[in-house]
């Protein structure tokens, strides 16, 4: 099952901002209501008044988060409604975002594991996912990964299937994912056309890397797949310049360290990269 949400982001996201903004609120009014009782002198006023603010409080409270909710649900829709398959259909986004829950996660965080039951499918509206199947020796390999506007087709096969997850999947970058429950899925499916075509889209593209991935470990060499997956990584945040260890290059490629670091000296006296303290930056 997919795990609660982590820490929220270093650098906050336009929903993290609407969320202290309206804690801010929250708190400010509390204060306020508390302060007031604490100042009277008379008992029986006092109560009174205290009866009183409760009751606002009671109101203000419902609407407060009734507020924040709509807010938090729809700061990202601008990222949901680009998807090239929901442009045509306002309805389906809005069926997204009633039964979507959306939650914030940091990098490196897991959350789905292999063998897990999936419950509900991911939709990224932030940030990027590593998809990573586990040999039975252990060792791990990087399989695809989901960028923003993408999902996890395993996860749909998965659910639809009600059968346990095949993979793991984990945070690359920190990320915002809205998440779909199953019954939804399957609903929405029958419902929309665009939904469908959305699955067919994301299976085509995840079988495309797949195949890569295959030609990859089977017909080429250690340094160029490690190349390959540098130049991967870099498209992904956009910059030469990526912060990663050899650890976790070695890793996601299913090698061990020291394979990794003998190959990536020699790439860098090619001159194709540049190697600093758990930073590569591409020439």
């Amino acid at each position: 099952m997919y795990k609660s949400a982590g820490e929220p982001h270093q650098n906050p996201s336009n929903i993290i901002v609407v969320e202290i903004f309206f804690r801010s609120c929250f708190w400010a009014y509390v204060s306020s209501f508390l302060g007031a009782y604490g100042g009277k002198k008379n008992k029986q006023n006092a109560s009174i008044k205290l009866r009183q603010r409760r009751d606002r409080a009671k109101g203000f409270s419902f609407h407060f988060f009734r507020l924040r909710t709509c807010f938090i649900k729809f700061a990202p829709m601008k990222q949901i409604e680009d998807i090239s398959e929901f442009r045509s259909s306002p309805e389906l986004v809005d069926k997204l975002y009633k039964h979507g829950i959306l939650k914030v996660y940091k990098a490196g965080s897991v959350i789905l594991n292999e063998n897990a039951h999936v419950r509900s499918i991911p939709i990224v509206i932030k940030g990027v996912m590593r998809v990573i199947r586990t040999e039975e020796d252990g060792r791990e390999i990087l399989l695809y990964y989901i960028k923003a506007g993408e999902s996890c087709i395993m996860s749909f096969l998965g659910g639809l299937h009600n059968e346990t997850s095949k993979v793991k999947v984990e945070i690359e970058d920190d990320a915002e994912i809205l998440f779909l429950p199953v019954d939804k899925v399957s609903l929405f499916m029958k419902e929309h056309p665009e939904w469908l075509n959305y699955i067919f889209r994301s299976y085509h593209k995840r079988f495309e890397e797949l195949l890569d991935t295959v030609n990859a470990i089977a017909f080429k060499k250690m340094d160029e797949r490690l190349l390959d997956l540098i130049h991967k990584k870099a498209g992904l945040v956009g910059s030469n310049t990526i912060q990663i260890t050899h650890e976790q290059l070695a890793t996601e490629l299913g090698t061990a360290r020291a394979v990794v670091s003998r190959l990536l000296k020699q790439i860098e006296e090619s001159g194709a990269v540049r190697l600093g303290r758990n930073k590569i930056t591409l020439m």
